[in-house]
């Protein structure tokens, strides 16, 4: 049996998971960290040593459960937390700390592009896109108040390319892990073209990138140093995997257009994997999947289920309590506390438009809970945000389904959202959909050791590791009242709301600077 880990750096924790040739967790460890930490109002930094001591201990963990040994482990590979950012020197050591894909700075001027790109942007009325573009780069943030920082910076890269710098010495990064501010031609699947916009929209050079290789290449080999910290040999090979997104589509077994997958994590996405370049929301290209030439085309609601997350620390302290000292799952505990909430939460629905990002429908738009009434408690807005999020990602799979042409079958879900049975049965009943639940909860780590497979040679290709790595671990299917309730809500309140919030929305905007534009 071949073995192979997958370091899988998140945004609340680091873990690191041996797989075997079938798709089972073999081992596991997982080291919680700090999401961020922020010195200004709407910043979100995190120190890179945070994640390489929470990658050691999530190591080591492994090998203390004694279920597999350092030496049976054939190959490595890295997905991680999307968007996040490293100025490092020419050694590849952080000049900064991390700016984390959560941080909402923005410049206060932007690069001047040239004249002829200004008119093609205005024509095609992007202007306005381009300009977030342009504010909300951090290599610009960078360059306007740090530029010492900057002049210092010889390599430019996501999370994904300083772990992958620090494995094997070599800046080299995968295709499928670029989603950022950052001169990345999303059609081609590479590096912008010299005479790109976006090489005048940011200053970063070509020389601070780093070299760019498909899911499932071979990277380099695990650097002495650094495997005498992971407990793994040196020489080690480590394959190109992923973004995390990327990975869970994989892991997930979403191959093929016909099955949506759902994320539920610190940002909830449905995805679909296609081999061409199709464009969901006008502008907003697709992402490279895990599959080398393929692309995931996503709707995201940027906060997800950290307002699950939000939930638990706020209201949720008993449960969370309990679940420690049951050692199960939180959600598994909070399922209980809803286990009676009937369909539609009595009324009382959500809007997750948490947090300001590229994809809501408006910058002014904000969260928002009505139909309160004295029936409601804490269990019916815990279950309003399940049911609010399966509203939200409806949507996107409209948005799919009428772009592509192609009707959704069923759904797969992963991330730490999956482990409720209650938010599984709810989305199979909101979209009416049979919803499979994969054999783990570990998807995104599963779908890094797919690539891992690939690369070393176990399967030919990433569909035949797919299909061997993968499987249903639990199916939901559509209960037809409650079908039947969520039709008239979603249609009748939810899809009503934003019209109906929005002058609201501005309202508050203007008289409280939140969110600022």
């Amino acid at each position: 049996m071949t073995y192979v880990m997958a370091i899988d750096n998140g945004t609340q924790s680091v873990r690191a998971i041996v797989f075997d040739e079938t798709g089972k967790v073999v081992a596991s460890g997982k080291q919680e960290i700090d999401p961020y930490f922020s010195v200004q109002p709407g910043w979100a930094e995190q120190h890179v040593d945070v994640y390489w001591q929470a990658l050691r201990s999530a190591c080591q963990q492994v090998w203390q459960s004694g279920l597999v040994k350092p030496a049976q482990i054939e190959g490595l590979s890295v997905t991680t937390q999307r968007g996040t950012v490293v100025c490092m020197d020419a050694q590849g050591g952080a000049l900064r700390p991390a700016i984390i894909w959560l941080d909402q700075r923005e410049c206060s001027s932007t690069r001047t592009l040239p004249l002829q790109w200004r008119l093609l942007f205005r024509l095609a009325g992007v202007s306005h896109t381009i300009e977030r573009f342009c504010k909300r780069a951090q290599a610009n943030w960078i360059a306007e108040h740090e530029p010492d920082i900057w002049a210092r910076t010889e390599r430019f890269g996501l999370l994904s390319a300083w772990l992958n710098c620090q494995l094997t010495g070599e800046f080299r990064d995968s295709i499928a892990s670029q989603v950022g501010y950052i001169p990345f031609d999303f059609k081609r699947r590479r590096w912008a073209g010299q005479r790109d916009w976006r090489w005048h929209a940011v200053p970063v050079r070509p020389e601070q990138l780093p070299t760019l290789v498909e899911p499932g290449e071979l990277l380099g080999h695990l650097q002495t140093a650094q495997a005498k910290e992971m407990g793994l040999p040196a020489g080690l090979p480590v394959f190109a995997a992923a973004s995390d997104k990327a990975c869970e589509i994989l892991g997930s077994g979403g191959y093929t257009p016909e099955i949506g997958c759902l994320s539920y994590g610190t940002t909830a996405t449905i995805n679909t994997c296609r081999d061409s370049y199709l464009e969901v929301e006008r502008h907003m290209p697709p992402y490279p999947a895990a599959v080398p030439g393929r692309f995931a085309t996503e709707v995201n609601i940027y906060r997800g289920f950290w307002m699950v997350s939000w939930f638990k620390k706020e209201f949720g302290s008993r449960e969370v309590a309990l679940a420690d000292e049951l050692d199960v799952a939180p959600e598994s505990v909070l399922d209980k506390l809803i286990s009676e909430i009937p369909a539609g939460s009595m009324g009382l629905i959500l809007q997750p438009y948490w947090s300001p990002g590229a994809r809501d429908p408006g910058p002014e738009a904000k969260g928002a809970i009505i139909g309160f009434g004295d029936v409601h408690t804490r269990a019916h807005i815990y279950r309003a945000i399940l049911e609010g999020l399966a509203y939200g990602l409806r949507e996107g799979r409209e948005k799919i389904e009428k772009r592509s042409g192609t009707k959704l079958q069923y759904l797969r879900v992963s991330g730490g959202g999956s482990k409720s049975d209650i938010a599984l049965q709810l989305t199979a009943d909101i979209f009416d959909l049979p919803v499979e639940r994969p054999h783990t909860a570990e998807t995104s780590a599963l779908g890094a050791a797919i690539n891992t497979m690939v690369g070393l040679g176990i399967y030919p290709d990433h569909r035949s590791a797919m299909d061997s790595m993968t499987r249903v671990g639990k199916r939901f299917e559509p209960q037809r009242e409650a079908v039947a309730i969520y039709e008239r809500l979603y249609t009748e309140v939810y899809k009503r709301m934003y019209q109906q919030l929005q002058p609201l929305y501005k309202s508050i905007r203007d008289i409280t600077g939140y969110p600022s534009l």
